[in-house]
């Protein structure tokens, strides 16, 4: 990587993109809503279930600055969604100042592993038992969103949920792979524990990105 490129990435200025789209979101909150999709390459948390493993190593995405990211995103749409990979292993304030000076809102949907930067509008947190979050995102999550693959999942998700505020919302989502056996958990949990809500991800049955 020649030192301007590089140095730019260890600053936040450029970032190791993988993929950029406009969609439907399908998770959570926000689903059924427009948005445009920024995902960053890199992730070592290293969920065995990820669908999209090919983001864990940077390498393989090219750096590309932060302006450029913003151009493409203002051709589309005024919500943007920052993913991984693990957005939050690089430094997110330089993307969320141009978005916001673009007039931009930001979303971003973090496993909450490393320190939070960036200005936020909406913060989705999905921790996973390996790499726990960071203490002070808790506070500051407007989602809360734990993965279900099985009846030890349910009691991970009452456990992250004692930390957050108590406006944060609450889901639980079966993983795509196990979701025959992993929805019928969900909703017994939900239907005993109605501050919990349902999701799935309904962009996969809409067969889009």
């Amino acid at each position: 990587m020649e030192p301007h490129l590089k140095k730019a990435v260890d600053s936040g200025g450029a970032l190791p993109l993988m993929e950029a789209f406009y969609t439907i979101q399908g998770e959570g909150y926000h689903k059924g809503s427009a948005a445009f999709f920024v995902r960053i390459g890199g992730c070592d948390v290293g969920c065995h279930w990820c669908d999209v493993k090919e983001s864990w190593d940077a390498n393989l995405h090219p750096p590309t600055y932060v302006g450029e990211i913003v151009a493409q995103a203002k051709q589309c749409s005024d919500v943007v969604v920052v993913t991984g990979g693990e957005p939050l292993m690089w430094d997110m304030q330089p993307l969320t100042d141009a978005f916001k000076e673009a007039g931009i809102k930001t979303h971003i949907e973090t496993s909450g592993a490393y320190p939070l930067s960036g200005e936020w509008d909406w913060i989705c947190l999905s921790p996973k038992k390996r790499m726990l979050p960071k203490q002070e995102i808790y506070a500051k999550a407007n989602e809360l969103k734990v993965i279900v693959y099985n009846t030890d999942d349910l009691q991970f998700a009452e456990q992250q949920a004692q930390y957050v505020s108590n406006t944060c919302k609450l889901y639980l989502q079966p993983e795509w792979s196990r979701r025959d056996t992993a929805i019928p958990l969900i909703v017994n949990h939900v239907l005993e524990n109605p501050k919990w809500l349902a999701s799935l991800q309904t962009h996969k049955y809409l067969k889009i990105p």
